[in-house]
């Protein structure tokens, strides 16, 4: 008994085991955000420049970068949002955060 193994042809591929870069990718989804609680102001600080620092990493135009440090009574929240100027930007500055 022989086993026949399908094997797709290049269309076939295309249409079903591939999707469209544009169908995930429409640059509507620019921003990152970053929220977490630190014990105090200077580790929140501290966390913000390294953040800042891989943003400008990524970023081929200025990345917008809007901070907020809020005392709270467990420590400092810190959120930022880093909007880029396009999504594969958003999408690297997020993979280089794992």
């Amino acid at each position: 008994m022989t086993h026949a193994i399908k094997k797709c042809s290049a269309n076939e591929t295309a249409a079903c085991c591939c999707v469209d870069v544009g169908t995930i990718m429409d640059n509507t989804d620019c921003t990152a955000s970053w929220n977490q609680l630190y014990a105090n102001r200077q580790q929140a600080e501290a966390m913000l420049e390294q953040l800042t620092a891989k943003a400008r990493q990524v970023e081929s135009e200025p990345c917008e970068i809007n901070a907020r440090l809020t005392e709270q009574p467990e420590g400092v929240l810190l959120a930022v949002d880093f909007t880029f100027s396009c999504q594969a930007e958003t999408m690297i500055f997020q993979l280089g955060l794992r």
